[in-house]
């Protein structure tokens, strides 16, 4: 089916008051499973590719896009394609221009006034294209960004944020932290519900990863809409690849392995796609995560 729009996903996800799985391409061979599993689990997904990823493919942002767009095109579920934590405001302007749904502008880590004026230009060009523009709110006046131990968006502040920028969805910090490799966040929930009552666009959520079903199932409901995974669903395929090379260690056939990495993404992204849609409660997932 044609591509979708990310304003589209995420509008109808907190008009259902679900959660929207948007999940990070590394390469092609993850593409597939993320497309893949959108499919089995019968749930749309957003498709986010990084500025790291654009850098780790020599900077060149246009062929992984073309390749994530075609199988989001043969799609039997809704894709949309969204550019993640670009803190480059170039190649936030650049992804507008080559088709992106919607774009991640991250002047986090810059100065409050800084900040703002960075986002306004970017929501400015996205206007003229209707592209959905999500930013993301630091620590004022910090340096260390908005998931750095300890950060807390604070309502007033994001409030704020929103009226000045005009943005269509706001990352907010409560907890996560990007890059965790065990699910043992603690996110507040009060603060959730806090924000998405001072706020008047959709929230989002970094590094869910280090978030456990239950507690990413009760951030949802108490606001969180987009919700973001990368390592957790990395480790997954990673730890596939190594099991792989573990049993056949004189494989050089790079698809022998990456093909069981492919598969292990699936089956969790499929999973975890149906958690956010509220769709698997807690013994379902028990019973996943023991299958």
């Amino acid at each position: 089916m044609p591509l979708v729009t990310t304003r589209y996903l995420v509008h109808e996800a907190a008009r259902q008051g679900t959660g929207i799985g948007a999940l990070n391409v590394l390469h092609l061979e993850t593409a597939e499973a993320l497309v893949r599993a959108a499919e089995r689990a019968g749930q749309p997904v957003i498709l986010q590719i990084s500025q790291n990823c654009v850098a780790f493919h020599g900077g060149h942002l246009e062929p992984l896009t073309h390749a994530a767009a075609a199988l989001a095109e043969s799609a039997t579920v809704g894709v949309s394609l969204h550019l993640d934590h670009a803190e480059d405001e170039a190649l936030a302007l650049a992804a507008v221009d080559l088709g992106y749904s919607s774009v991640m502008y991250d002047g986090a880590r810059l100065p409050w006034d800084e900040n703002i004026a960075a986002t306004r230009r970017v929501v400015a060009h996205a206007r003229t294209r209707d592209v959905f523009v999500e930013a993301e709110l630091g620590e004022i006046g910090g340096k260390d960004g908005a998931h750095a131990p300890g950060v807390r968006t604070d309502p007033q502040e994001a409030k704020d944020f929103v009226a000045s920028t005009g943005v269509d969805a706001l990352a907010v910090a409560v907890g996560s932290s990007h890059a965790m490799t065990t699910r043992s966040a603690v996110l507040d929930l009060e603060l959730i519900a806090r924000l998405r009552d001072a706020v008047p666009v959709p929230l989002v959520l970094h590094g869910s990863s280090g978030v456990d079903d239950a507690t990413m199932q009760a951030a949802i409901r108490a606001g969180i809409v987009k919700v973001n995974v990368s390592t957790h669903l990395n480790s997954a395929f990673t730890a596939a690849v190594r099991e792989y090379l573990g049993a056949n260690p004189a494989v050089v056939d790079s698809r022998k392995y990456m093909g069981p990495g492919r598969e292990a993404m699936i089956t969790e992204a499929a999973r975890l796609l149906r958690l956010f849609a509220l769709d698997l409660d807690d013994s379902d997932a028990a019973a996943a995560r023991t299958a």
